[in-house]
């Protein structure tokens, strides 16, 4: 049954999958390895001279985690909401933005008050490097999200039907941590039958609950 599903599937259309999620791991470990570069700087900005050791030297390294675990709970919940059309409010785009400033203010300000254009520059690529990254791969899952129905959509008319493991790696594509996969979502993406998307959603779900 395996050997028939893959040779249905239109050329391309695996690979895609596959790029898809390699695409989504390598941008999420360049965001955590950013985020544990700003933590130093700011540990170093907040301690502000303590004594090693020392409970203000220890307060100090709480303080990046404390913005940047909120900053990536709104970018993560950011690309759940968007890739279902929902706009975010007022406030959310609010504490992004604040969150984003405050980690950029407490990495570059030594190197302002030094006036050292290097440091800033040094000490501005990570925090940029994570927004832009968290908003890109939004994007990017997205994109790569409709090249695999694309791929479908443009095989030749002998393979033109589409199977359950096809329909499934189109819901695998379309998925993100954090979705809730139910048999409309599932008929959302990938245009399955209403009979169809109870197996489909119950498949990913399996899949998804030992992803690690």
């Amino acid at each position: 049954m395996t050997g028939r599903a893959k040779s249905a599937r239109p050329g391309g259309a695996e690979p895609i999958e596959r790029v898809a999620v390699q695409v989504d791991r390598l941008c999420w470990t360049g965001i955590l390895l950013g985020l544990a570069f700003t933590m130093t700087n700011v540990q170093q900005f907040a301690a502000a001279g303590s004594r090693p050791w020392s409970l203000p030297w220890w307060g100090a390294w709480l303080l990046d985690p404390m913005v940047s675990l909120v900053l990536l709970a709104i970018l993560r919940a950011e690309q759940v909401t968007a890739r279902h059309g929902v706009r975010t409010g007022g406030w959310v785009r609010g504490a992004k933005w604040f969150t984003l400033g405050a980690t950029y203010v407490m990495n570059t300000w030594e190197a302002y008050a030094n006036r050292s254009p290097a440091l800033v520059v040094l000490h501005s690529v990570p925090p940029l490097v994570v927004f832009v990254a968290a908003e890109a791969v939004t994007d990017l899952r997205d994109k790569l999200g409709e090249a695999v129905s694309a791929a479908f959509t443009n095989a030749p008319e002998t393979t033109r039907r589409t199977s359950f493991s096809d329909y499934l790696a189109v819901a695998r594509a379309a998925y993100t941590q954090g979705t809730t996969v139910t048999p409309a979502w599932v008929r959302e993406v990938t245009g399955c039958s209403r009979g169809l998307s109870s197996r489909l959603a119950a498949e990913l779900r399996a899949e998804t609950e030992v992803r690690p």
